[in-house]
């Protein structure tokens, strides 16, 4: 597993609450369960205790995310050393049977974790993950949805660092939002020229009186 891939799970539990829209898809193992992917040795250490650990986690991270996406890179930071203080990993090397490049196994850096619970584990790997993003990429990468009332977290992975948005859709909804406040300003605006040409002819119309 590629290091980049880790930090999908910070993203993935940061999503799982819309705050603007007082939403919470965590409110069940299952639904932890399903933040772990492939990882089904993992999820299947889930317990009810978990689910309160996990949100408490996801407000952390959404802390990080929240700060990048403000300017506040320092905060950002010391915030998401925070996170890997407490919840610290072990890189170690791993390998697939897919031969690689010289005919052996695809070796990788794998994050090892050591965890009491399952909310220790994601923690940590959803911690170290968002890391490497941001050390690899630079914290102005980490965003939040600039699409009201959606305010999910995003990677930004463009070449021009332009992403606005979570999604296509909500890039799309806020396109079209835009569209229809300008044709309002051009409609207010044609109105107001409008009443201006009519107050004009009228004084004209007095004065020649």
């Amino acid at each position: 597993m590629e290091l980049a891939h880790y930090s999908d799970y910070a993203v993935r539990l940061v999503n799982t609450e819309e705050p603007a829209r007082n939403k919470d898809s965590l409110t069940s193992v299952d639904a932890v369960r399903g933040l772990f992917g492939a990882s089904v040795q993992m999820a299947r250490r889930v317990t009810d205790t978990d689910v309160t650990r996990f949100r408490n986690v996801r407000g952390r991270l959404r802390s990080v995310f929240e700060a990048a996406d403000s300017g506040d890179h320092v905060l950002a930071v010391d915030l998401l050393n925070s996170l890997l203080m407490e919840f610290p990993v072990s890189p170690q090397v791993s390998g697939h049977e897919t031969l690689g490049e010289h005919g052996g196994p695809h070796w990788h850096i794998h994050l090892a974790d050591h965890p009491s619970n399952a909310s220790a584990g994601y923690a940590a790997i959803a911690s170290m993950g968002l890391a490497f993003h941001l050390t690899e990429h630079g914290p102005d990468r980490l965003g939040l949805c600039q699409a009201p009332p959606c305010r999910n977290a995003y990677l930004d992975t463009s070449t021009n660092r332009s992403r606005r948005y979570c999604s296509d859709r909500c890039a799309t909804r806020a396109n079209v939002a835009a569209y229809r406040a300008r044709k309002r300003l051009e409609a207010d605006a044609s109105a107001h020229s409008g009443r201006s040409a009519d107050t004009a002819q009228e004084t004209r119309a007095l004065s020649e009186r």
